[in-house]
C-alpha cells in the first residue's frame, strides 16, 4: 500500500475549492465491480483484493482487517453509529466486523477478528444491513440471503430473479420489506420475514440495472441502469408501484452543459466572471460520453446553495441525490428532475483517477463537504476525494436572480406606475368616453307645479302613460341572476384551507343535445357562475352547481378559443376562431363590444381582462395586444345598431423568435405588471408592462410548445403568502406539468402521471395553493398535491378525454369538461 498526502486538484485553471484529493492508495484491484462503503468518518475498500482497509478520515489512519482468502466483492457499513459495524463479503465467506472492538485490539497489539455469518454463498455483488443492524441482506448470484448479523444462520432465501442481483435496499417505513434489482432488468419487492414476493415489475430496459435507492421522504425507489437511464417508482400503498418518471441522464447532462455554457458566455460579456468556473467546464455540444453507467445513487443533504433560510425561493419539499457514474458525479433535483451540478473528473487534471470503476459517497455532508471513494478503471489506484458542494453548485449554477433582490421579478406590483408606462398611458382619459346624457331616451321630468301654488300639482301629462295591460313571465334569466346575487351574499366568504381535495362526483350534465367539445371554461370570481366556450360557436353560462343555465351567447362564427370573467363579474370576454373578440354583459344577450376581423390578421388564441378590468389582453400571431376599453350597454333608440362601447389599442408587444404565441397569462385579481407568454418556439417570455418591455426569456420550457400557463392567482376567499403568487405552471403535450418560480426563473417541481399526448389537456390550481388538477386523454382527471411529483387521486367516470378542469374560487369543488360536451362536478 502506498499512501499519498493531501493534494488539491486544481485542474489547470479550475477552482481548486471544488474537489480535493485527500488520499491515494495503490493496490491490486479486482477486475469486477466492487461495492465500496462510506460512513460519516470512515471509508472502506478492499486492499490487495482480499484485505479490508477502513480509513478514518478524522485521524487519517487506516485500519487493516484480514479474514478473507478470496477477493472482497462487497462492503457495507451498519445503520447505527454506536457501535459501528461493517460487513465484508467474498466468494467463500461473509464477515461482520465491530470497528470499535477491532480498533481496540489493534491498539493492544492483537489481531482483530470478525464474526463469520455466511459461507460459500457464491459471488456476492451487494450486501446491506437492516435498520436495526440485526440482519444482513446478501445478494449472491440470482438469490438474496437474509443472514443473522450475530451468528452464522440463514433466516430466509429470496429466490425469483433470473439473473444476478446487483442491489438490495430495506424499506424504512414498512416492516419486513426489501426491494431488489437485478441484471434481469426488473425490480422486486419482498416480505423477507415470510420469504414471499409482494410485487414484480416488468422488464424496464434492455440494459442491466446496477443501482438502487429508497427515498424515505417521498416514499419512492430510484433505480439506474448501465446506459444512463433512471426510473422512479412510488411505494405509497395505494399507488401500486407505479412509475413516476423515467430520466435520460445523458440528455440531461447535455442540456446542462449547454445551459451553463450559455450562461457563462452571457456573464463573460458582462462585468463579472467570478461566478462560473474559470476553466472550460463544458465540452462542445454533442460530445457527451456514449455510455453513462449509473454506479451509485445516494442521498444529498445539501440545500444551502439553492434554498437557504435568508433567501428561500419557495416553500417546497426538495430532495437532492448524487448520481455516480464512471466519468463524474451528478447532482439531481428530485422535484424537477433536473441536474443542479456536474463534477467531471476530466475537468480536474490533478486528480489521479479520471475514469472510475466503483464509487461510494457519504450520505451527510460536513461543513458543506462530502467524501467520495473511487477506484480506477484502468489502474490499481484507490482515491479518497473531498467534494465541496457549495463551491461546486456556485461555480456551475446558472446566473439567476436571487430572491429578495430588488431586481428580481414579482407578480405583485411593488411600485407605482411610471409616467412612461403603457399602462399609465392607457389609463389616461384621452379617449372620448360616452356622455352621461342618455340620447334618445324619453325625458322623465318629475311632477312639478304648473303654477306657483304649492297645493296645485301637475296634471300628469309629463308622466309616462300606463299602457301595460298584463305582464308575461319573460324574465326568467334575470330572476335567476337576482337569486344568484342574494345567494352570494349568504354564502360563506372563506375558503376552507385545510379541506380535502374534491374527489367525489356529485353531478354530471351534458351542455348540448349532441356531443360538442368544451373548448374552454372558467369560473367567475365569486364562484357562482361557470362560463363555457363550445366548439359549436356558442358561449354558455351555468350555475357553479350545474343546476341552472343563466344565459346563452351566440354570434361567433367559429369555435370558441377562450372565455374570461371580469373582476366585477359583470362582463365576459370571448375569443373565437373567426378572428373576432366579443365582450358580453352577463345581464344581456347582446355583445357590448365587438372587435372584428379587420382588427386582427390572425386568430385570437386567448383573451382576458387585466389590471382589475382596466384593460383587455389578447394574443394574435406572434404578438399580444393591450386594449383599453369602456363598456356601455345603453342604446340610442334612433341608432340602435350603434354600439356605444369604446375600445382603443394601447400597445402591441411582439414575442421574440416565434411564429405564434400559444398561451398567455396575467393576473386580474390585483394590480400586477407582469404578463407571461409562451410561443411556438417552446420558449416562455416575461413582460413588465410598467417598464413596457420584455424582462426575461426561458428557452426550451418543454419539449413541445406550451399550450397553457396557469398562475397562482388565489381568490378573494383565500389568503396566501405574498411569495406564493410568484409561482406559475406550464404544460405541453406529452411533457407533464412544470412549476416555476418567477423570482428565479427556475423549474421548482415537475408533475407527471397523467396522459396528454393526443389532445392538449388543461389544468388548474386550487385557490388554497395545495392541489393541482389536470385533465387527461385517458378519460380521467388527476389531482396532485403541490409537494409531490406524483398524483394522489385519479377521478374516473368520464366518457371521453378530460380536456379542461377548473376549481371554484369560493369552495372546494372541481369541475371537469370532456371532449364530448359533459361537465362533472366533484366535491370533497
Amino acid at each position: 500500500m502506498e499512501g499519498d498526502g493531501d493534494g488539491c486538484a486544481s485542474g489547470g485553471s479550475c477552482d481548486p475549492d471544488v474537489v480535493c484529493e485527500k488520499r491515494l492508495f495503490r493496490s491490486e484491484l479486482s477486475e469486477s465491480l466492487v461495492q465500496l462503503a462510506c460512513s460519516h468518518h470512515h471509508c472502506a475498500f478492499p486492499l490487495n483484493q482480499n484485505e479490508l482497509c477502513v480509513w478514518n478520515t478524522a485521524t487519517a489512519q487506516p485500519l487493516l482487517l484480514s479474514g478473507h482468502h478470496y477477493s472482497i466483492s462487497a462492503l457495507s457499513f451498519g445503520s447505527k453509529i454506536n457501535p459501528l459495524h461493517i460487513c465484508s463479503a467474498s466468494h467463500e465467506r461473509v464477515i461482520v466486523w465491530n470497528l470499535d472492538e477491532c480498533t481496540q485490539k489493534v491498539q493492544e497489539g492483537l489481531t482483530p477478528r470478525g464474526a463469520v455469518i455466511g459461507t460459500l454463498l457464491g459471488v456476492v455483488l451487494h450486501v446491506r444491513f437492516s435498520l436495526d443492524d440485526q440482519q444482513v441482506a446478501v445478494c449472491a448470484g440470482n438469490q438474496i440471503y437474509m443472514l443473522s448479523a450475530k451468528k452464522e444462520a440463514i433466516l430466509a432465501e429470496l429466490d425469483g430473479h433470473l439473473a444476478p442481483v446487483t442491489a438490495a435496499e430495506f424499506c424504512t417505513w414498512e416492516k419486513s420489506m426489501l426491494i431488489s434489482v437485478s441484471e434481469d432488468r426488473t425490480f422486486k419487492v419482498w416480505d423477507y420475514a415470510t420469504g414471499q414476493l409482494i410485487h414484480q415489475s416488468g422488464v424496464l430496459t434492455a440494459f442491466p440495472l446496477l443501482s438502487l435507492l429508497v427515498d424515505e421522504e417521498n416514499k419512492q425507489i430510484i433505480t439506474g441502469c448501465s446506459e444512463g437511464q433512471l426510473w422512479i417508482f412510488s411505494l405509497i400503498s395505494d399507488h401500486n408501484y407505479r412509475c413516476i418518471t423515467r430520466i435520460n441522464l445523458k440528455k440531461k447532462q447535455e442540456k446542462f452543459y449547454n445551459e451553463v455554457l450559455k450562461s457563462g458566455k452571457e456573464i463573460g460579456e458582462g462585468q463579472n466572471t467570478s461566478k462560473l468556473c474559470k476553466t472550460k467546464p463544458m465540452r462542445p455540444e454533442g460530445s457527451v460520453e456514449m455510455s453513462l453507467p449509473i454506479l451509485l445513487i445516494e442521498h444529498c443533504d445539501f440545500l444551502v446553495c439553492l434554498h437557504n433560510e435568508k433567501n428561500k425561493c419557495s416553500d417546497l419539499n426538495t430532495s437532492y441525490f448524487w448520481i455516480g457514474s464512471s466519468t463524474g458525479l451528478l447532482l439531481l433535483n428530485l422535484a424537477n428532475f433536473e441536474l443542479e451540478a456536474f463534477l467531471s473528473y476530466k475537468d480536474f487534471g490533478d486528480l489521479s483517477i479520471q475514469f472510475v470503476r466503483s464509487c461510494a459517497l457519504t450520505r451527510k455532508s460536513v461543513n458543506g463537504k462530502v467524501l467520495c471513494l473511487v477506484t480506477s478503471m484502468f489502474e490499481d489506484m484507490i482515491a479518497v476525494l473531498e467534494v465541496n458542494l457549495t463551491a461546486l453548485v456556485r461555480t456551475q449554477q446558472r446566473d439567476f436572480l436571487q430572491c429578495g433582490n430588488e431586481k428580481s421579478l414579482s407578480v405583485i406590483a411593488r411600485c407605482s406606475l411610471l409616467k412612461s408606462s403603457p399602462l399609465c398611458k392607457g389609463l389616461k382619459k384621452d379617449m372620448k368616453e360616452p356622455s352621461s346624457k342618455k340620447l334618445g331616451a324619453k325625458s322623465t321630468v318629475k311632477d312639478q307645479p304648473l303654477v306657483f301654488h304649492n297645493k296645485i300639482k301637475s296634471s300628469g301629462y309629463t308622466a309616462a302613460p300606463r299602457m301595460t295591460m298584463f305582464s308575461p313571465v319573460n324574465n326568467l334569466k334575470k330572476n335567476k341572476l337576482s337569486k344568484w346575487k342574494t345567494s352570494c351574499k349568504r354564502k360563506n366568504k372563506e375558503y376552507p384551507l385545510e379541506s380535502c381535495p374534491p374527489i367525489k362526483c356529485e353531478k354530471e350534465i351534458s351542455v348540448t343535445c349532441k356531443p360538442t367539445p368544451i373548448c374552454c371554461f372558467q369560473c367567475s370570481g365569486d364562484g357562482e357562475m361557470l362560463a363555457c366556450g363550445l366548439a359549436d360557436k356558442s358561449v354558455l353560462i351555468f350555475s357553479s352547481n350545474l343546476n341552472d343555465t343563466y344565459n346563452v351567447f351566440s354570434g361567433h362564427d367559429g369555435a370558441i378559443n377562450s372565455v374570461g370573467w371580469s373582476h366585477d363579474k359583470k362582463w365576459l370576454v370571448s375569443a373565437s376562431e373567426d378572428r373576432t373578440l366579443r365582450v358580453w354583459s352577463v345581464f344581456n344577450n347582446e355583445p357590448a363590444l365587438i372587435l372584428g376581423k379587420e382588427k386582427f390578421h390572425k386568430t385570437v388564441r386567448f383573451a382576458q381582462f387585466y389590471f382589475i378590468d382596466a384593460f383587455i389582453l389578447l394574443c394574435c400571431g406572434a404578438e399580444f395586444h393591450v386594449l383599453s376599453f369602456h363598456p356601455d350597454t345603453t342604446k340610442d333608440d334612433l341608432k340602435s345598431y350603434k354600439k356605444r362601447s369604446v375600445c382603443k389599442l394601447v400597445q402591441k408587444f411582439p414575442m421574440a423568435s416565434t411564429m405564434e404565441i400559444t398561451s398567455l397569462s396575467a393576473v386580474n385579481e390585483f394590480y400586477s405588471y407582469i404578463v407571461l407568454t409562451a410561443g411556438s418556439n417552446r420558449a416562455l417570455e416575461v413582460f413588465d408592462l410598467n417598464a413596457g418591455c420584455s424582462t426575461a426569456v426561458i428557452p426550451e420550457v418543454h419539449t413541445r410548445s406550451v399550450h397553457q400557463i396557469c398562475q397562482n392567482k388565489g381568490s378573494s376567499f383565500s389568503t396566501q403568502q405574498p411569495e406564493a403568487y410568484n409561482l406559475f405552471m406550464t404544460t405541453a403535450a406529452g411533457d407533464g406539468i412544470k412549476l416555476w418560480d418567477l423570482r428565479t426563473l427556475r423549474c421548482e417541481r415537475r408533475f407527471e402521471g397523467h396522459s396528454s399526448r393526443c389532445y392538449p389537456c388543461g389544468f388548474a390550481l386550487s385557490p388554497c395553493g395545495r392541489f393541482i388538477a389536470s385533465g387527461s386523454d385517458d378519460k380521467y382527471a388527476y389531482i396532485y398535491e403541490m409537494r409531490s411529483s406524483t398524483f394522489s387521486h385519479k377521478l374516473g367516470g368520464h366518457t371521453e378525454s378530460v380536456i379542461n378542469v377548473t376549481f371554484s374560487p369560493s369552495s372546494p369543488q372541481l369541475t371537469t369538461a370532456t371532449l364530448d360536451g359533459k361537465l362533472r362536478l366533484f366535491l370533497p
